[in-house]
């Protein structure tokens, strides 16, 4: 078993860093492959969101939706050679929570670490519930509840295994989105020039970009709008640095999945929002009718193209289950190695699992599915809407991360600096200009503004209580140095 650091430590001044030893049963075991993290990081940014809403995206921008995901693609990479510059340096199970324990302070690490959990664990009811549609289509003998326990308690019992069972499920699922849309973008490149057999006038997909209306057909702000559509899709990407930390080689890993992030993004998102724009006008029905894949494949004449599709989307969906439920679980596992969380969570059983902290992530995200079920209009929408805007805080709080973590490893561990950030501080705080501008923008939006004002509700309470244990920890320190004294 190698020796991984908990995440972060988040020690008091003067507290020796906790490290784990090797072959302890409270250390992570290093057991992801360099394939599986490989197949990890290239699946990380293809979640079923890409595959079933893109269509909504498409009908509200036209053609000028390229620009929205290659905006956002953009600020992704960046976010990403930023988490990468202090990944590769400091790998660790809680990756930017880990990172702005030490940077910002314990309420930030508190507060990211937690609200990426819950996060997470509200995703994991939208994917099991998802999944069980497609599963209730296929054989509606068994209930959707059903079909959304039983691939609930496959995936947690895959997790529970071994790190190296979720590493080989992942590897298997994101491989399957992976190939799926190469395949698409190779086939449609045929069609549009013209190469694959039947079909007829090379070259002329092309003019769909502009012969309904212009590029841009809904104005050029149509390009914000579409920003908010899409934004959400690229969530996932971040899990590759909180696996490394289980890997034989961290450093390598995260150096390769940073440097890697930007071609994925070309290839899987525009490339293949690129294919469905040449092969079929904007504002054809059947995109939003069938789904952007299905009908791109449909004007092409490939058979089934429907049940093919439907495949895919079920597996997209319980790879981001399986990735959900792992990132949660190492998130509370950090968040418990820090005293953040209770002591349980940062356990692990002979085999390197944190069995705690999957058990209650998975716990909750029952609880989510039983919501989504039974309030899906009220407990379950809020639990949407109040973590709608996560995922831009995340990012937000990994920048300012890397604004400070940069001095720190630079006076500590200068050699470590394998990874850096382009044209620091400079991009660094053009990225947290572009965040803050979507998310200024999304509260000008009437789907967006439930979504910002609902999650800063539920972020402002999470820091309350981390800046309220802060404190009470400060005085129970001092209560306790003054009874020392006084012996």
């Amino acid at each position: 078993m190698t020796q991984t650091t908990l995440a972060g430590s988040g020690h008091q001044p003067g507290e020796p860093d906790r490290a784990d030893k090797p072959g302890s049963s409270d250390g992570l075991q290093a057991g992801l492959k360099n394939r599986h993290l490989s197949m990890i990081a290239i699946g990380g940014v293809i979640g079923a969101g890409l595959f079933v809403g893109s269509g909504a995206g498409i009908a509200a921008a036209g053609p000028a939706i390229l620009l929205s995901y290659a905006l956002v693609g953009l600020m992704v990479v960046f976010v990403m050679r930023m988490l990468g510059e202090m990944a590769a340096a400091r790998p660790s199970s809680g990756s930017f929570s880990a990172y702005a324990d030490q940077a910002l302070g314990r309420w930030a690490g508190f507060s990211i670490g937690w609200l990426y959990w819950f996060f997470w664990v509200v995703v994991l009811a939208v994917e099991a519930t998802a999944g069980a549609k497609i599963l209730e289509g296929w054989v509606p003998g068994v209930p959707q509840w059903a079909w959304a326990l039983i691939v609930m308690v496959v995936l947690t019992a895959t997790n529970l295994v071994s790190v190296g069972s979720y590493g080989e499920f992942e590897f298997w699922f994101a491989g399957i989105k992976v190939v799926a849309i190469a395949a698409f973008v190779v086939v449609g490149l045929l069609a549009v020039f013209g190469v694959l057999p039947g079909s007829d006038n090379p070259g002329s997909g092309l003019a769909h970009l502009t012969d309904s209306g212009g590029f841009f057909p809904k104005g050029p702000g149509a390009i914000l709008t579409g920003v908010l559509m899409v934004v959400f899709s690229f969530m996932g990407s971040e899990i590759v640095t909180l696996a490394a930390g289980e890997s034989e080689n961290p450093q390598r890993a995260v150096q390769k999945a940073t440097n890697s992030v930007i071609w994925r993004i070309a290839v899987f998102y525009l490339g293949s929002i690129f294919i469905v724009l040449t092969l079929l006008p904007w504002n054809d029905a059947s995109i939003l009718k069938d789904g952007s894949y299905v009908a791109a494949l449909n004007s092409i004449g490939i058979p089934h193209a429907g049940q093919v599709m439907d495949v895919i989307v079920l597996t997209a969906v319980l790879s981001c289950l399986n990735s959900g439920l792992y990132t949660a679980s190492r998130m509370a596992f950090s968040l418990g190695g820090r005293g953040d969380a209770p002591k349980a969570f940062a356990r692990t059983n002979k085999r390197g699992v944190p069995q705690a902290a999957i058990l209650s992530s998975v716990v909750f995200g029952f609880v989510a599915v039983f919501f989504n079920y039974q309030w899906p209009d009220t407990v379950f929408q809020f639990l949407l809407n109040s973590s709608g805007a996560v995922a831009l805080f995340v990012w937000l709080v990994i920048c300012f991360t890397q604004l400070r973590m940069r001095g720190i490893i630079l006076r500590e561990s200068p050699e470590k600096l394998v990874v850096r950030m382009w044209l620091f501080p400079y991009l660094t705080w053009a990225t947290i200009a572009m965040i803050s501008f979507v998310l200024v923008y999304m509260l000008t939006d009437d789907s967006g503004r439930e979504q910002v004002l609902l999650s800063l509700l539920v972020a402002a309470v999470v820091v309350a209580i981390s800046l309220v244990r802060e404190v009470r920890q400060r005085k129970s320190g001092a209560v306790t140095a003054d009874a020392s004294a006084d012996a």
